[in-house]
């Protein structure tokens, strides 16, 4: 293909990977407010419409803390085994919906046991959710491949009981692991331990670090910590001056470390200033293996489509730009080789050949 521009409808039937969203940041608002009602929950608003641009108003905010603050109401109906059935079987059917054929689910399962259900009836319970939702994708006629990362809150003590479900679990969905909540003040590798223990049972993981602290969080991440990729990872143009590379972005590059990077997401945070002049085409050009990311959907006001437009509209991005990243998402996931070898021969490169 030569440099070709796109618009949104065909955007929509591209096929997608995405790495790096968050299940309890992608409920649907009709969701939120039926299960709120039925577990007593008050909201900002019980009209589905207000709520999402509640949550995309409260979310510009600029600040990574009260960004993650949005995410109360969504999980105080992630408590029980109802709402964790409805809300991972909704999830892999909006992804399917948005012509995504791969993709990988982050939660942390700490966070939804205020009621009654241990860590591992919670696993079980948003496993056999998404089965559900993938089993009526595909039946539906739009397949998709949805993987698990389960991720430990680095500014709690709970981090190796999710690596050691992640162990556990690995044979059962869960593909990976991470890291998650307020970066800056708690290191990486304040969590060694955890990430050593995955290390040695073979388990990869990724590391949210970049975003709200600079550098060392990316240093600790992937030289004392081992990630195989960075969650967001904008920062890494801290290093990169006129075009050139110090050490650790040469290190990031050149070892093809995937940066799950979430544009939308980012200006919201404060960590970006427009779509326009997010880090993301940069890094692209310079080589890096950049993917395109959601974060958290429902929060964000996003979808992939809405992603990839943005980027086509306001940085000037071609259907070949948008291949290359979505390729780039499933050389980096955590599944096996083969599995992202035949996603990528038979699923994405035809359908790029075919909606173009």
């Amino acid at each position: 293909m030569t440099a070709t521009r796109v618009d949104a409808d065909v955007i929509r039937r591209l096929p997608k990977a995405v790495l790096h969203d968050h299940l309890d940041g992608g409920l649907r608002p009709e969701t939120v407010v039926e299960l709120a009602e039925t577990v007593g929950h008050t909201l900002p608003t019980t009209d589905p419409d207000e709520l999402a641009a509640w949550y995309y108003e409260a979310a510009n905010s600029g600040d990574l803390v009260r960004y993650i603050a949005t995410f109360e109401h969504t999980l105080a109906v992630m408590q029980t085994r109802e709402g964790l059935l409805r809300t991972a079987e909704e999830y892999v059917l909006d992804l399917a919906a948005d012509g995504v054929v791969y993709g990988e689910v982050r939660y942390a399962p700490e966070l939804n046991t205020a009621g009654g259900l241990a860590l591992s009836e919670v696993v079980e319970t948003v496993q056999e959710g998404l089965a559900s939702g993938m089993a009526k994708a595909a039946a539906a006629g739009t397949p998709v491949r949805v993987g698990t990362l389960l991720c430990g809150m680095r500014m709690f003590d709970r981090v190796r009981e999710a690596a050691d479900l992640a162990v556990a679990f690995r044979d059962a969905g869960v593909v990976g692991f991470d890291i998650a909540g307020a970066e800056d003040g708690f290191p990486p590798a304040d969590h060694l331990d955890a990430f050593e223990h995955l290390r040695r049972e073979s388990v990869p993981f990724t590391i949210h670090a970049g975003e709200a602290h600079g550098l060392p969080s990316i240093h600790q991440a992937l030289q004392v910590c081992g990630a195989q990729r960075i969650g967001h990872g904008v920062r890494i143009t801290d290093d990169i001056v006129d075009g050139k590379l110090g050490r650790l972005a040469g290190w990031v590059r050149d070892r093809r470390v995937a940066l799950e990077m979430c544009p939308t997401s980012n200006l919201q945070t404060g960590a970006a200033t427009s779509i326009a002049e997010h880090p993301i085409t940069a890094l692209k050009d310079l080589g890096f293996r950049v993917t395109l990311n959601t974060d958290n959907r429902l929060v964000s006001g996003t979808t992939m489509t809405r992603e990839m437009s943005l980027l086509v509209r306001e940085a000037g991005w071609t259907a070949e730009d948008l291949r290359t990243v979505t390729v780039n998402a499933l050389k980096s996931a955590f599944i096996p080789f083969d599995e992202r070898k035949a996603l990528i021969e038979d699923v994405v490169l035809p359908g790029y050949e075919a909606a173009l």
